[in-house]
């Protein structure tokens, strides 16, 4: 199998030159320049000849050549038309990684898995463009797409999001999201003169690990989803008043008080302070309060 020849800095640049491309700043591209990173993200997905691994924006192929050297096959998922030639250059070497020219948000990924892994499990890698880092992870989740793990390079700001717990500022409705469907772990903190060109922020790679089945039993996932979402809409604001004024809640305010009270929390907690445990519990005597 050919070695991989980018990611160093001189051959990104030549690629570039050649095909006289210009990034594009709609698209968020920041190509990785640095092979110790690179490295890293391939251990961190324990990608082996067994996998078929989703990549989500392969740039000018830079990680797709590492991920095509160390998986079994790679479905490189790429928005931009211009980069299309480009990678069909770069990994020309490698028979084993369809080019698929689209927004992976309008993608199927359950047909594409089922179609060329046979519904197996999938390892998702990624150097995600950080405006659409939320929508991508959410969606993947969401859809219930039979994924093994999530490998991504994102804003370092948003990997602390993804594995922070209740009482610190960072806590959200992605933290808890991400800790339904998966357990987080940052792998590595990546400084901006990895990239090219260099983004204004930090970045991490973080391994997200699906759950067989999520770590606590919810009767109604959208609606605690719903739940949790109003909670931090405001964040200033009492958990009872954030699900009061929630336009796609219609939850009667005795039943509120009454499912915050079920917890042990007074009437001026915040959404902030409450656990996944709670707002499942939360949801789900909503849910059963409703149906009553």
């Amino acid at each position: 199998m050919t070695e991989p020849t980018l990611g160093n800095p001189q051959n990104t640049i030549e690629i570039l030159k050649k095909y006289n491309f210009t990034f594009q700043k709609k698209f968020g591209q920041n190509f990785l320049i640095d092979t110790h990173v690179l490295d890293k993200i391939i251990a961190a997905a324990e990608i082996t000849k067994d996998d078929f691994v989703l990549e989500i924006g392969p740039g000018i192929g830079t990680m797709t050549q590492y991920l095509a050297q160390a998986a079994g096959k790679v479905a490189a998922v790429e928005i931009d038309k211009a980069l299309i030639p480009i990678l069909g250059d770069t990994l020309s070497a490698y028979d084993n990684v369809m080019i698929i020219n689209e927004d992976v948000l309008k993608v199927d990924i359950q047909k594409l898995v089922e179609e060329e892994n046979g519904g197996r499990p999938v390892k998702v890698v990624a150097n995600l463009p950080y405006y659409i880092t939320t929508p991508i992870i959410m969606g993947l989740f969401e859809k219930h797409v039979p994924i093994e793990s999530i490998t991504v390079m994102v804003q370092k700001e948003v990997a602390d999001r993804m594995q922070v717990g209740p009482g610190t500022k960072d806590y959200g409705a992605l933290s808890l999201a991400v800790q339904y469907y998966a357990s987080p772990y940052i792998v590595a903190n990546v400084p901006p003169n990895c990239f090219m060109p260099r983004p204004k922020v930090g970045s991490a790679v973080i391994r997200l690990t699906t759950y067989d089945k999520p770590p606590v039993e919810v009767d109604d996932e959208k609606l605690m989803f719903r739940i949790i979402r109003a909670s931090f809409n405001q964040r200033r604001k009492t958990l009872a008043n954030g699900l009061k004024n929630a336009a796609d809640l219609d939850i009667p305010k005795e039943l509120i008080a009454e499912s915050i009270e079920s917890l042990g929390h007074g009437p001026s907690v915040r959404g902030e302070a409450l656990t996944l445990e709670e707002f499942a519990a939360l949801s789900n005597y909503i849910s059963r309060g409703l149906r009553d």
